[in-house]
């Protein structure tokens, strides 16, 4: 018998997006249990509404899996690599023939002794892509493994995809959406709505999220918590959340523009579709639909148009914690005080 567990969810904003793909106000699903992220993620959605919105791109998208093969020897890896080079196209038919959307977008490897890891990276439409890709690897494998005697099979998934996993790989070539987020805010909103001001929220943003993160040992990441949005978002809008794991790797930069913020988010993993395992939950149908993401439109626009408001939600999140930790003693007054009205609430 299939059972639901149940997780509070509350709609932010609207928050007020820009940029060449969105370009609206939308109401954002957050689906978590630490419920003081509703309020400040709110307050970043007033931010983006007083300034002009946030601006969105996507700079890549691709799916990855990797294989990995052994063979005798290092040198039997080596020819099988430089082969490769000149057959690129053929692999991409095979791929084609696995799927109406999956699509080859590049090959890279790693040779270690005799074990030979590839990494295939993959177009897959408006589905998030985990079982495509590996179908699409299977199928890849057994083409390899015909074409190939001195490869010998090891493992559908290699550890070099990288799938739930921290690493530098991914945030060097990317797993998912690389999505970037940006806003200029004036003193006059900084003072007013955050409560302190663009220097000090520069300020920590050195302080904090990089000196910090590079003393803690941290790996392509600084950032305060992008993982509690991804996980709300994710929640809300069906998606796999264990991909918080990478999705959670990024960045935080902040600078002065004059007498106003400029203040982005880089988050080269968001792993988000509209299709598939997880989006046939009737909250799930709601939630994309109001997001404007169930229309019709061309293979994978859908899937980035979430990412993109996504993307958006993590700056307004971010820009908000940062903006309280400026001032001593205001994050932990925000979770008492609003904890209290919660408690007070269901008496």
């Amino acid at each position: 018998m299939t059972t639901h567990a149940q997780i509070p969810m509350q709609s932010i904003g609207p928050v007020k997006i820009t940029g060449p793909e969105v370009d609206a106000e939308v109401m954002v699903p957050l689906a978590t249990y630490e419920s003081p992220l509703w309020p400040s993620t709110n307050r970043g959605a007033k931010v983006s509404r007083q300034c002009g919105g946030i601006t969105t791109t996507i700079i890549d998208e691709r799916m990855t899996r990797s294989v990995v093969f052994e063979t005798d020897s290092v040198v039997a890896c080596n020819e099988v690599l430089i082969s490769l080079r000149n057959r690129f196209k053929e692999l991409c038919d095979v791929v084609a023939d696995t799927s109406r959307f999956a699509r080859l977008k590049d090959l890279n490897s790693q040779v270690v002794g005799n074990l030979l890891y590839l990494r295939f990276e993959f177009f897959t439409g408006d589905a998030s892509g985990h079982n495509m890709v590996t179908q699409a690897a299977d199928q890849l494998m057994a083409w390899l493994a015909g074409q190939y005697s001195q490869l010998r099979y090891v493992s559908i998934s290699g550890n070099f995809c990288v799938d739930k996993k921290v690493s530098a790989v991914n945030g060097i070539l990317g797993r998912g959406k690389n999505v970037v987020s940006e806003i200029v805010i004036s003193r006059e909103v900084c003072l007013a709505t955050l409560k302190t001001t663009p220097e000090k929220i520069v300020d920590l943003n050195i302080k904090k999220n990089l000196i910090g993160t590079m003393i803690a040992g941290g790996l392509r990441s600084a950032n305060a918590h992008f993982a509690n949005l991804l996980l709300g978002f994710y929640l809300a809008t069906g998606q796999d959340a264990a991909n918080i794991v990478e999705g959670s790797q990024g960045f935080v930069h902040a600078e002065l523009r004059g007498e106003d913020l400029y203040f982005s988010v880089t988050v080269p993993n968001i792993i988000v579709g509209t299709v598939g395992a997880g989006k046939d939950l009737d909250f799930v149908q709601h939630n994309l639909a109001t997001l404007g993401c169930m229309e019709p439109r061309d293979p994978g626009m859908n899937a980035r148009r979430l990412a993109i408001i996504c993307g958006a939600t993590i700056l307004c999140g971010e820009l908000s914690l940062m903006a309280a930790q400026t001032n001593p003693g205001e994050l932990m007054r925000a979770h008492v005080d609003f904890e209290r009205q919660k408690t007070e609430a269901s008496k």
